[in-house]
């Protein structure tokens, strides 16, 4: 943000009086232009023990897969936007079970709230921000060619659960290593990692 949003002047970083951090500020009318992370929501969508993802027609990361997912709208509740995310991006009308993980990822000012779903009743399809959808087996799933780390992360840990045969709902932080590619999982670890069971 370059102008101010109330009287339309430069804006310049600088500390204001009472806080820690540079922010955006006007001096002409002392407005400060804060910036905080955005939310995306989705849902980790089970079908007979299998996943359904989504190939992207869209950039970033165009051509790959990911669960349905996508930016929370204001008035909106986190499981209320996943369900819409999920019906926009793969025509599916699905029920919510259960949180999955809330992982945020502070290098591009993001925080993700996924939701374990099941299909409601069955149908599926591709809507205009998809090339296609498909169901995948865990053997299956083309994890080479999943769209976000944070997205890769959250289903390795949907698939980890199910293999220990109890679930979790999962907390951490997907933060950057190197100056590798930022669509490769191998640059990012989970830190503060809180696999809650899931009673």
């Amino acid at each position: 943000m370059k102008f101010c949003p109330e009287c339309g002047g430069p804006l310049e970083q600088a500390v204001p009086e009472g806080d820690n951090r540079s922010r955006a500020v006007c001096p002409a009318c002392d407005h400060i232009a804060y910036v905080n992370p955005r939310v995306v929501v989705g849902c980790v969508v089970e079908h007979d023990d299998r996943l359904l993802l989504c190939r992207r027609a869209i950039e970033p990361a165009h051509g790959r897969w990911t669960p349905p997912a996508g930016f929370l709208e204001l008035e909106e509740g986190t499981m209320e936007g996943a369900r819409r995310e999920t019906r926009e991006e793969a025509e599916a009308e699905v029920e919510i079970v259960a949180p999955h993980a809330y992982l945020c990822v502070p290098g591009i000012g993001q925080t993700y709230a996924l939701f374990r779903a099941r299909l409601i009743d069955g149908r599926f399809g591709a809507g205009p921000e998809s090339l296609e959808t498909a169901l995948f087996s865990v053997d299956e799933v083309p994890w080479d060619e999943i769209a976000f780390p944070v997205m890769h992360k959250a289903l390795r840990l949907w698939v980890e659960d199910g293999e220990a045969g109890r679930r979790h709902v999962h907390h951490g932080v997907m933060r950057r290593v190197g100056s590798g590619d930022r669509f490769d999982p191998a640059n990012y670890v989970l830190e503060d990692h809180m696999p809650v069971p899931v009673a």
